[in-house]
């Protein structure tokens, strides 16, 4: 039989250790998450928004249209405001109504908001645009007897999205847990992840734009 090429197991190692301390790292999505997690039911609807927006990112660099985002300053630049404008946004909608354990909102009852919200945080996060356009690309392999590049980005692309719907899953369950019978805690919880989602969309904000004058 044939051999047939497939990724080396290190690079999958390799990529996945970069992967979850990226993930790992708290912002826009952890603060979604844990929001989520606050309102109870909304926490898997949530994280499979989150995870389908980077199915999108993952979609768009297996047709190898994050090669051309990445060589185009104009359109990259379009992107992060965008994205950092709308965590501006999310942010301070938090602050304004955060969330309380129990809290019978839209969040929790419109199960169609929850998912588009969340595919909305992730497709535009600007993390998210970096390890697709930055970290993703050098765990390729270009030569020698491997999959063709589009099915590595792929396989790449579908490991962060296992990554993601694991570790966010796990923040929103331990958020509604540990935070459910302590609503001034939870208020807390959900005024610091407001404004961590505030801080760094403006700070990109700040960054992309200064970059243009």
């Amino acid at each position: 039989m044939p051999n047939v090429p497939i990724m080396n197991s290190a690079t999958l190692l390799s990529f996945l250790a970069v992967d979850l301390l990226l993930v790992c790292v708290p912002g826009a999505d952890w603060a979604y998450t844990i929001a989520a997690g606050l309102r109870g039911r909304s926490v898997l609807t949530a994280v499979a928004g989150l995870v389908s927006g980077y199915g999108l990112h993952t979609a768009l660099a297996t047709a190898g249209l994050a090669v051309l985002v990445a060589g185009s300053p104009v359109l990259l630049t379009a992107l992060t405001v965008a994205g950092a404008g709308y965590l501006v946004w999310l942010g301070w909608a938090v602050l304004r109504r955060p969330a309380a354990p129990g809290a019978d909102d839209a969040l929790s009852t419109d199960a169609r908001r929850v998912f588009l919200r969340g595919a909305a945080i992730s497709g535009l996060n600007p993390k998210g645009l970096l390890l697709y356009l930055s970290v993703l690309p050098q765990f390729l392999t270009v030569r020698g007897d491997h999959l063709p590049v589009p099915m590595q980005t792929a396989t790449l692309g579908l490991l962060h999205m296992a990554a993601c719907a694991a570790v966010y899953l796990t923040a929103g369950v331990l958020a509604r847990a540990v935070l459910t019978a302590r609503p001034a805690a939870a208020r807390a919880v959900t005024r610091t992840s407001g404004a961590a989602m505030l801080g760094i969309g403006a700070f990109l904000l700040v960054e992309r734009l200064a970059t243009l004058s």
